[in-house]
């Protein structure tokens, strides 16, 4: 009997404190899934990111943010200084999750399971550079990926319909 279709649902990941977290608390809600870094072009996304989430929280929005250091290495810090970065550059108070590789092959499970579902520019499964986002819909179904360069702000519209 082949083994059923993975699901969101079914992993584990790690808080930036490193307790394991299954991603069945997030059942229902409308997830965007970021992985992120400190010294990073794109870094000023956390404003945006951060602004989306607290105007969306109540309606079902979860940001969830992954540093990654696989792209110049662009998150170099530990746990603790990405934290204090988060809060004290960006108030950022949406859920940050431990540092992961997003590609090769040491690539969280989650992220292969994001890129199968959500391949990029010409079926390409490897994610280009930090602030790649994933849009998870309440279902757990992964509809959408946008690009590094596409901003909250600009993908915002995608994601109401999703909301409660």
């Amino acid at each position: 009997m082949p083994s059923p279709t993975p699901s969101l649902y079914g992993f584990s990941v790690q808080t930036l404190e490193g307790r394991a977290q299954s991603l069945r608390r997030y059942r229902g809600k409308t997830l965007l899934i970021v992985n992120v870094a400190s010294k990073c072009g794109f870094t000023p996304q956390y404003s945006g990111l951060e602004d989306l989430y607290r105007r969306h929280k109540a309606h079902g929005l979860l940001v969830l943010g992954f540093p990654c250091d696989q792209f110049g290495h662009q998150e170099p810090g530990e746990a603790a200084e990405i934290r204090r970065f988060c809060s004290l550059t960006y108030d950022v108070t949406f859920p940050l999750f431990a540092k992961v590789d997003v590609n090769g092959p040491n690539a969280h499970p989650l992220f292969e399971f994001l890129k199968a579902r959500q391949p990029g520019v010409l079926g390409s499964r490897a994610i280009k550079w930090n602030f790649t986002k994933f849009l998870v819909g309440p279902d757990g179904e992964v509809i959408r990926r946008y690009a590094p360069a596409e901003t909250p702000e600009q993908i915002e519209k995608g994601l109401l319909p999703l909301l409660t």
